[in-house]
């Protein structure tokens, strides 16, 4: 049984392990409501997994611990069982599924575990380190659906309500539901009438699903680009523990995470991987009854591959309207550049490519594609610099990135 002792003992075992991540306030973020951060993207190891395995690993046995420990991970719980099996003089062995980013990968290794990547998911990483425990005899440790596991981040709720006792509602990232089961459960039973929200991405959305058809379930699919919450088997206690103590599970689309992700660079100076980064989303994109109330979003990871992280901020300028293509159909003769030009400048706009194409086969040989690339400062920008360009007699194509 997870009780709220068990977190207090949590807290005790962490305090020498785990940061107490600030708190802050990020008005900038929403008007809406007063919005805070549990910035838990500058944990150590950059993640709040490291809470939950160290505390998990912190109470095996010396039998146990001699035989070492295995996990599965797509990277956070992978290097908080490196960091925690290293610091106890355990041997860790974790199972990655082969795309997970490399800097997870590195991270890991260079935290003191041997890492077996696997090809496919989460899920297959899973079966391997299960098959692997199997003949090995170590301990697997779970990344969510284990009572310690969940009890080590139930110690984040802890600490919410001792940085603002008076607030009214969390917003959590939500993958298996070890996170958010450890935070409301905390959380719930010191202050049960604060709102605890998970949020999930639309293309892995298990939990989800879960507690809106009160059926435990597996989904086909995972995919989003928040590799952190890629998941498609929510755990059994954690879905049990959602049912109980979380008020609701939204879902948030690979734009709108993007934007969060640009939005929380440029207001607050924060990185943060598409897991940590969809509370905000929600909050931005009004998915939560949050108007007029103190809101915490908790900011779980910052571990983003910097491959994808301009792929990320381009998708994030388009959601926000700061960036837009505009493919105009014009009649090749001097000056309609100029005058296309100056309708842009007029607008407030920067045009920051342009490409002249005449040779599309369905145009007119008089005729070609002009398409622009322009950085604007919002959605009414884009809408006031096409409806200037259509009154001046230019044909739009098409508007996108």
């Amino acid at each position: 049984m997870l009780t709220l002792d068990k977190i207090y003992h949590a807290a005790f075992v962490l305090k020498d392990v785990a940061r107490k991540t600030d708190l802050i306030e990020a008005p900038k973020l929403s008007t809406d409501c007063k919005l805070y951060l549990k910035t838990e993207n500058l944990q150590v190891t950059g993640s709040f997994k490291v809470r939950g395995a160290y505390y998990k690993i912190s109470q095996l046995s010396p039998e146990e611990s001699a035989k070492g420990v295995i996990a599965c991970s797509a990277g956070n719980h992978a290097q908080g069982v490196a960091l925690a099996a290293t610091r106890r003089g355990i041997k860790s062995v974790v199972c990655m599924p082969d795309g997970a980013p490399i800097m997870k990968v590195e991270s890991t290794k260079n935290l003191g575990a041997e890492v077996c990547l696997v090809p496919g998911t989460y899920d297959d990483a899973h079966d391997k380190a299960v098959e692997l425990q199997q003949e090995t005899g170590m301990t697997f440790i779970h990344p969510y659906d284990d009572e310690q596991v969940i009890a080590g981040q139930g110690t984040i709720g802890l600490e919410i309500l001792d940085q603002l006792p008076d607030l009214d509602a969390v917003i959590v990232p939500v993958g298996g539901g070890g996170l958010i089961s450890g935070v409301s459960f905390a959380i719930k039973s010191l202050r049960p009438e604060v709102k605890v929200y998970g949020v999930q991405a639309q293309g892995a959305p298990g939990m989800y699903r879960c507690l809106h058809d009160h059926k435990y379930q597996t989904l086909n699919t995972a995919a989003t680009f928040a590799d952190g919450i890629q998941v498609k088997t929510p755990g059994e206690l954690t879905y049990k523990l959602c049912e109980q103590y979380v008020d609701d599970i939204v879902t948030v689309s690979e734009d709108e995470t993007a934007a969060a992700i640009l939005s929380l660079m440029e207001n607050q100076k924060l990185v943060a991987e598409g897991a940590g980064a969809v509370p905000v989303a929600a909050a931005l994109f009004h998915k939560l009854p949050i108007e007029g109330k103190k809101v915490v979003c908790l900011i779980s990871g910052g571990n983003i591959d910097v491959n994808i992280l301009n792929r990320v901020i381009t998708r994030g300028l388009v959601m926000s309207g700061r960036k837009a293509n505009m493919t105009i159909a014009l009649e090749d003769k001097p000056g309609q550049l100029k005058k296309v030009a100056e309708i842009v400048s007029r607008c407030g706009s920067n045009v920051v490519s342009v490409q002249h194409d005449g040779s599309d086969p369905d145009m007119p040989i008089s005729s070609c594609f002009l398409k622009l690339t322009l950085e604007t400062r919002d959605a009414a920008q884009i809408e006031q610099i096409r409806a200037e360009l259509t009154r001046e007699g230019f044909q739009l194509v098409s508007e996108r990135v």
